[in-house]
C-alpha cells in the first residue's frame, strides 16, 4: 500500500504570518487582555507592532481644525500609549506608537491601511443586547470598514474603562 504524506513547506510559512499587527487600545483594563494575546501572536510571527489609541473627546476631535494646544486628555493619553510602547520595546519587540484623535473606527481603519498592518488586533467588551447596540459600535464597525483581518478578544467580565471628563 501506498500512502500520500504532507508535509509542510517551512520556508513559506513567514509569508503566511501576520507581519505588522495594529493594536487599538482604550487606556482601560481591557488593553491588558489584547496585549496578552498579541504578545505571544508577534513573538511566533516576528511581528512588528503599531499600537493606537484614538482620544474621541471634544478636544481632541477638533484640535487640528481650530488649532487647540494639547489637551490634559490626550497628554494622559500620550503617556499612557508611550508607556505601553517602552514596555512592548523593552521586552524586545519592535513597536511604534500613534495618538490621534476623532472617530475611534475611522482612525483605526485609516492607520491600518496607512501603517500597512495586515492584522487589527482588539479587545472587545462582549455586550449583549441594547449594551452591545450602545457600547459596541467600535468593533462592529472596524469589522465592516477594513479589508484587514480584524482578532477580536473578549476582555474582563465588568471591566471598566478609563474614565474621562468631556
Amino acid at each position: 500500500a501506498e500512502y500520500l504524506v504532507a508535509r509542510p513547506n517551512h520556508s513559506r510559512v513567514d509569508c503566511l504570518m501576520y507581519r505588522r499587527i495594529l493594536v487599538p487600545l482604550e487606556h482601560s483594563a481591557y488593553d491588558q487582555v489584547i496585549l496578552a494575546h498579541v504578545r505571544q501572536l508577534a513573538q511566533l510571527c516576528a511581528s512588528s507592532i503599531v499600537l493606537i489609541h484614538v482620544a474621541d473627546g471634544w478636544a481632541a476631535r477638533h484640535q487640528l481644525s481650530l488649532k487647540l494646544r494639547e489637551s490634559e486628555e490626550m497628554r494622559l493619553d500620550r503617556e499612557y500609549i508611550e508607556t505601553c510602547c517602552a514596555s512592548l520595546r523593552g521586552d524586545g519587540f519592535e513597536t511604534e506608537s500613534i495618538l490621534a484623535g476623532g472617530d475611534p473606527a475611522a482612525e483605526i481603519v485609516a492607520a491600518a491601511d496607512r501603517e500597512q498592518c495586515d492584522l487589527i488586533a482588539m479587545a472587545v467588551h462582549g455586550h449583549k443586547g441594547i449594551q452591545d447596540v450602545i457600547y459596541g459600535t467600535t468593533a462592529n464597525s472596524v469589522r465592516h470598514r477594513t479589508m484587514v483581518p480584524v482578532l477580536m478578544v473578549r476582555g474582563p467580565v465588568g471591566g471598566t474603562a478609563r474614565a474621562v471628563s468631556r
